[in-house]
């Protein structure tokens, strides 16, 4: 018998690439129903509630005119308050930056009595008045107080000085850096520190090169929150900063002053430099929180 001849192979009708497939697409599909109806009522919300008050800034500002908004601007009283405001922010968000991952440390990986009351006493700052928190630090770190007397017989003041604009912005900064940095930590996995013990990695090792790296981008996101919180506070520092102008003067004192001179074109303009400087600053944090989610493994 002969060999069957193979029948042709069907003709197959050229792939078609998946609807929408092969041209750019501005919404790509989600499982949540009404995804057009929510965005447009978060950009209408976020509009409402953010950018249509910082335009009326900005508009506000506009009134002085360039060349008064110039003068303003370089004035050196408003310069030294800016200066005193950013870099006590700073030096507030760089301290909570340890001190916070530490509290956070301590309230994730370790038990002992009175934990809880440890834990919740971290979020006094969000409930307790500002005006209130400067109050009682002024009282502490005042030359005759309980912690300021111990230091007065040396020459050190803390109180209306620079360094006590920093304790009372490290006091309330502090509950965003530790809230920022504990629910990461949480889900840390021991097994990983156990496996970088096994393989003969010391303490220190594990912490710089396996916990530290997942924690990084938490504790930009912490620094920031905590810087935003500190640059603009008012009412805790008021009485503690001693308001000497060029020395612990501070920006939202300023804005403070011309309101109650009714000259609110030059409060606003004093605000809208103060949100460029922060915006920028915030922008620089959010882009090497980016870079660290590239560069150690976390999405981004």
């Amino acid at each position: 018998m002969g060999k069957a001849k193979a029948l042709p192979a069907p003709a197959r009708a050229p792939l078609r690439p998946p609807v929408g497939q092969g041209r750019r697409r501005w919404k790509e599909p989600s499982v949540i129903p009404g995804f057009g109806l929510t965005f447009g009522f978060a950009i209408f919300y976020l509009s409402v509630i953010v950018l249509v008050p910082l335009a009326g800034l900005g508009w506000r500002s506009a009134s002085l005119g360039w060349g008064e908004f110039w003068r303003l601007a370089t004035d050196p009283r408003l310069i030294g308050a800016l200066r005193t405001s950013f870099w006590t922010a700073g030096a507030a968000a760089a301290i909570n930056m340890v001190f916070g991952v530490l509290v956070a440390w301590v309230l994730v990986r370790y038990r002992f009595p009175g934990r809880r009351i440890v834990d919740a006493a971290v979020d006094l700052p969000f409930a307790l008045p500002t005006a209130v928190a400067g109050i009682a630090l002024t009282a502490i770190y005042a030359p005759n107080g309980w912690i300021g007397q111990y230091f007065q017989p040396y020459g050190v003041r803390i109180a209306y000085t620079p360094a006590g604009i920093v304790i009372a912005l490290v006091f309330v900064s502090l509950p965003f850096m530790v809230r920022t940095v504990q629910p990461v930590m949480e889900e840390i996995n021991r097994e990983v520190e156990e496996a970088a013990a096994t393989l003969g990695a010391n303490r220190l090792q594990t912490v710089v090169r396996i916990i530290l790296p997942g924690l990084f981008p938490a504790i930009l996101t912490g620094f920031a929150l905590a810087f935003g919180r500190a640059v603009g506070e008012y009412g805790s520092v008021i009485f503690i900063a001693g308001n000497i102008p060029y020395v612990s003067e501070i920006a939202p004192l300023l804005i403070y002053i011309r309101l109650e001179e009714f000259n609110y074109p030059a409060a606003t303009a004093i605000g809208a430099i103060m949100l460029v400087l922060a915006f920028v600053v915030l922008l620089a944090i959010n882009l090497i929180q980016a870079w660290s989610r590239r560069r150690f493994g976390h999405g981004g």
